[in-house]
């Protein structure tokens, strides 16, 4: 009995052993498998939030690359400006409180960032981040600093080129806008509230984003929006993909504070590439137009207008003349595709169209009646004519007593400022103009209440007049003003 005993508790204990050792192994091979789902999950998810990613070692996201990139090639702008302080006359402001001062000077400073797009010194920034300045210094990242020049600005798209002298420069690489996803990783980089050379990181959260920019200046926008911070200063600098690729730069943030609260805004690079390939070729934006009326297609209007798709851009009307009725367009058709690209909103169209000059040929697109059709059409200017136009060949007038310099615009610069006609004073050196406050840029309208439609007309109308001259007229940002004096 006692061998018998022996023997059971022996095999008893060698089965036990048996379950034990499976068990083991069983739950060993389960937490390998585990590990092993664990890991390849995590890297899934971080390809998805980028086309292209760079990872370290351990399975996440390394900025540092593009961030070397980017900073060497990311400017700060600083700003200065004279500003008159040109009050009207108020008679009982003078008998409440004395006599008011008026025409008296001060300085305006401001800042930003421009990126470095060519290593013989062309920065692209903000028109907003210049305008009106009377002088722009550069600092680069290795904190030389450079007086730089104005080579053209677009306020439609809020593009500045500057030009700074210096060769051998480190420059950003375009990269493609189109190409970009919501979800993918970007870098904003910039000089929010001076603090020189600053990377914040956020993803695509839109694209196609419009209403940002003032409504007054005809605006062109197809805006990138990100969750990379972006505060005041980051105007004009870049927002980079995790190659270290410009995609683009950095214009607004929406805020009711006036800093970052979430959401910023980027042009794309496709609309910078253009915008700053015609300064630089013409010293003006070539814009081209379809001549249509246009809006967007929400579930409402499809059903009342008893259409079937809700993609696209509805035409509700078309210029006299024009590209579209040229082409054979027609109030109600639905505009989907421009060169074999999907549009789906107004912005989109308008971002496909910011990238072609006067007499491009391009194929669009419609929907008629259920049935797809396929257009091609000629893009023209404003008037209706496909001819490029060189700031250079704008005519200029001086009035050497006055000290000014007046100089024609084009009929889509005055579409843009929606004025139907208007002469820009173009260059100020010491006369009645700079005494009384008037400043380079500002877009006369009338004089003695009279219209001016170009430089000659303005100039002849000042040589012969004596007495007290009215001069009517706006600013780039909007503001109206009036200045009077006696010649």
């Amino acid at each position: 009995m006692d061998m018998k005993k022996a023997v059971s508790t022996a095999g008893i204990a060698f089965l036990g052993g048996l379950i034990a050792l499976a068990t083991t192994h069983y739950m060993y091979n389960k937490q390998g498998t585990f590990e092993q789902i664990t890991k390849p999950s995590t890297q899934q998810t971080f390809h998805f939030t980028g086309q292209k990613t760079t990872a370290s070692p351990g399975g996440f996201l390394d900025f540092t690359l593009a961030a070397e990139k980017s900073l060497s090639a990311v400017v700060h702008i600083r700003t200065t400006a004279e500003q008159v302080n040109n009050l009207a006359y108020d008679p009982f402001a003078e008998w409440f409180f004395g006599p008011q001062k008026r025409g008296q000077n001060f300085i305006m400073q401001g800042s930003g960032s421009g990126v470095i797009i060519s290593d013989d010194g062309y920065i692209v920034t903000n028109n907003h981040v210049i305008t009106g300045a009377d002088k722009i210094e550069v600092t680069l990242n290795d904190k030389r600093t450079y007086i730089a020049e104005v080579i053209g600005t677009d306020a439609s798209t809020d593009i500045a080129l500057l030009k700074i002298s210096e060769k051998d420069l480190p420059v950003l690489i375009y990269g493609n806008s189109d190409a970009v996803k919501i979800g993918e990783w970007v870098l904003a980089v910039g000089n929010p509230f001076n603090l020189n050379s600053t990377v914040t990181a956020g993803i695509i959260s839109a694209k196609g984003r419009n209403n940002i920019l003032d409504n007054s200046k005809r605006p062109i926008e197809s805006f990138i929006q990100t969750d990379a911070a972006v505060n005041p200063g980051n105007s004009g600098g870049a927002l980079v993909n995790t190659e270290g690729e410009l995609i683009g730069i950095n214009t607004a943030i929406a805020s009711n504070n006036g800093a970052y609260q979430g959401y910023s805004f980027a042009i794309p690079v496709n609309i910078v590439k253009k915008i700053i390939s015609d300064l630089v070729e013409f010293g003006a934006v070539q814009r081209a137009y379809m001549g249509v009326s246009i809006q967007d297609i929400d579930a409402k209007f499809a059903n009342e207008k008893n259409i079937s798709r809700l993609k696209g851009v509805y035409v509700s009307g078309l210029n006299e003349g024009g590209s579209a009725q040229d082409a054979g367009m027609k109030a109600g058709d639905v505009i989907t595709k421009v060169q074999e690209v999907s549009v789906s909103s107004v912005s989109e169209l308008q971002e496909q169209l910011s990238r072609y000059r006067p007499g491009d040929k391009i194929n669009v697109n419609v929907v008629r009646n259920n049935k797809d059709l396929s257009l091609a059409v000629t893009l023209k200017t404003l008037d209706n004519t496909t001819r490029l136009v060189k700031k250079s060949e704008l005519k200029k007038f001086t009035v050497d007593e006055l000290g000014v310099e007046f100089q024609d615009m084009e009929a889509e610069e005055l579409a843009k400022f929606r004025l139907e006609n208007g002469v820009r004073v173009s260059k100020l050196k010491a006369g009645k103009f700079s005494q009384v406050g008037i400043r380079e840029n500002f877009i006369i309208t009338s004089i003695d209440r009279k219209k001016m439609s170009s430089a000659e007309e303005a100039k002849q109308t000042l040589e012969n007049k004596r007495g007290t001259v009215i001069i009517e007229g706006n600013y780039a940002n909007g503001v109206r003003a009036s200045y009077s004096f006696i010649l």
